[in-house]
C-alpha cells in the first residue's frame, strides 16, 4: 500500500507542477493584440437582467448600469421578471423613467429562459446579460467592447470581483475569484474559456441567432453557451480590467449548494461535449481546458482517498500503541542537521512555492499588491478541505444523473 500511496502523490505533483509552471510561463507572454484594447469601440449594447426575489438588490444593479460610462442613447436595459413573489417586479418598475428601461413579467421558468426573452427582444449589436445581485464597475464596458474587434471573438467574460466579502468564508471566496481573475486572464490567451460568467458577459446578438439560445444546461447555462460557442470554433475573449461585483454565499450550507450546482453541471456538460476531448479541431479547450479539469477531479479523489486511508492507519496504529503500552508523552524530535531530502518532499516544497508564487501573482495583478492577507491565508487553511465535500455530492450525483436544484 505504501508503493500505491507513493505512485498517487508522484502522479499529483507530476499533473500539478506540469499545469502551474505551464500558467507561469503563459502568464509572462507577450500577448497579442495588446493595441485593440486602447481603441474606442461603441456599438449598440442591450443589457438583460433575468431575476428571481430579488427586491432588496435589483435597484443597485440597474443603477450601476445607469452609471456606466457609456453613450446614454447607446445602451439600453431590459429587466425580466422570472415570477417573483417578493414584489421584484413592483420595485423594478419604479426605475423605468431613470433610462431606456423594460421591465417585463413571465411564469416562473427559469432564468435561461428570461435570458433568451430577452434577448429575442433586444435590437443592438451587443446583448449583455447581468444577474440580478452583481454590479458593474463604471468603464466595464468601455474595457470589455474593444475585445470584440478581435477576429472571431463573439464573447467577452469580465473579472469577476466579490461585492464586500465580510464572513470568514467571503474573504476566502474573494482569494478564490482574485485567484480566478488571474487564471481567467491565461485561459483567454489561449482561447480556452469553457464559462461565460452568469453575473455579467457580453455576446454578439447575431451569435444567438446562428448557434441557438440559451439552454436549461444542467442549471448552468452559461458554461453551455461557452461549450457551443467553442464547438462551433468561435472565440471568447476575457477582459482582465472589466470589474463586475457579485455576492457570494456567507455560509457554508449556501456555499455548497452553489458549487453542487456548479460542479454537477460542468461534469454534465463536459459528458454532452465529450467529443471535444482530445480533439485538436477544437484548440486547447479540448487538448487542455477540459482534459486538465477531469484529470485534476479524479486526482483529487485519489489524493484524498489516499491522505484518508493513511490517517486511519495512522489512528490504528496509535490505538494498538496505547493498548500495548498505555498513554506515553514525548515532545517531537528535531535535528538541525537533518533534511529531508527525498523527492516528494522535494516536489511538494517546489509545488507550494509555485502556488503561493501564483497567488500572489493574481493578487497584484487585481489588488496591485504583493502581500498575503487574511483572506489569502483563509483560502489556504480552508479550501483544499472544504472543496471535497461539494466534489463528491456533485459527482455522486452526475453517476446517478441526479439533478440539482438552483435554490
Amino acid at each position: 500500500m505504501d508503493a500505491y500511496s507513493s505512485v498517487v502523490l508522484y502522479i499529483a505533483l507530476f499533473f500539478g507542477l506540469y499545469y502551474q509552471i505551464f500558467l507561469l510561463v503563459t502568464f509572462f507572454e507577450k500577448e497579442e493584440e495588446d493595441s485593440e484594447e486602447k481603441e474606442v469601440y461603441e456599438p449598440t449594447v442591450t443589457i438583460v437582467v433575468p431575476c428571481f426575489n430579488e427586491v432588496r438588490t435589483i435597484a443597485k444593479t440597474v443603477t450601476s448600469l445607469l452609471k456606466l460610462n457609456y453613450p446614454k442613447e447607446k445602451l439600453s436595459l431590459i429587466v425580466i421578471d422570472d415570477g417573483s413573489t417578493d414584489g421584484t417586479f413592483a420595485e423594478a418598475s419604479k426605475l423605468i423613467s431613470l433610462g431606456d428601461i423594460q421591465v417585463l413579467q413571465q411564469e416562473n421558468s427559469g432564468k435561461y429562459v428570461a435570458l433568451n426573452k430577452g434577448i429575442r427582444l433586444a435590437q443592438s449589436e451587443i446583448v449583455g446579460c447581468l444577474d440580478a445581485d452583481s454590479t458593474v464597475h463604471p468603464d466595464t464596458l468601455h474595457k470589455m467592447l474593444p475585445y470584440f474587434l478581435r477576429t472571431k471573438v463573439v464573447a467577452v467574460t469580465p473579472a469577476m470581483k466579490v461585492h464586500e466579502p465580510k464572513t470568514l468564508l467571503q474573504k476566502m471566496q474573494n482569494a478564490e475569484y482574485n485567484i480566478g481573475i488571474f487564471l481567467k486572464k491565461i485561459m483567454g490567451k489561449l482561447d480556452a474559456i469553457h464559462v461565460t460568467p452568469g453575473p455579467f458577459s457580453l455576446f454578439k446578438r447575431s451569435i444567438f441567432e446562428e448557434i441557438g439560445y440559451f439552454k436549461h444546461a444542467h442549471n448552468t447555462e452559461d458554461m453551455e453557451i461557452a461549450f457551443r460557442i467553442q464547438h462551433h470554433r468561435y472565440r471568447i475573449a476575457n477582459c482582465p480590467q472589466g470589474y463586475v461585483y457579485t455576492v457570494t454565499p456567507p455560509t457554508f450550507k449556501k456555499l455548497y449548494k452553489q458549487r453542487v450546482r456548479w460542479t454537477y453541471g460542468f461534469l454534465k456538460n463536459v459528458l454532452d461535449y465529450r467529443h471535444m476531448f482530445f480533439n485538436r479541431k477544437y484548440g486547447n479547450i479540448g487538448t487542455l481546458t477540459l482534459p486538465f479539469a477531469v484529470i485534476s477531479i479524479i486526482l483529487a479523489f485519489l489524493v484524498i482517498g489516499n491522505s484518508l486511508y493513511n490517517f486511519s492507519s495512522s489512528a490504528v496504529e496509535s490505538v494498538q500503541r496505547y493498548m500495548v503500552a498505555g498513554i506515553s508523552f514525548g515532545w517531537p524530535s528535531f535535528d538541525i542537521f537533518f533534511l529531508n531530502t527525498s523527492s516528494i518532499s522535494l516536489l511538494t516544497f517546489i509545488m507550494l512555492c509555485s502556488s503561493l508564487t501564483i497567488i500572489l501573482l493574481a493578487w497584484n495583478m487585481v489588488e496591485g499588491k504583493t502581500r498575503i492577507t487574511r483572506d489569502i491565508v483563509y483560502f489556504i487553511a480552508l479550501y483544499g478541505f472544504i472543496a471535497p465535500f461539494w466534489l463528491a455530492k456533485a459527482s455522486w450525483n452526475a453517476v446517478r444523473s441526479k439533478a440539482v436544484s438552483w435554490r
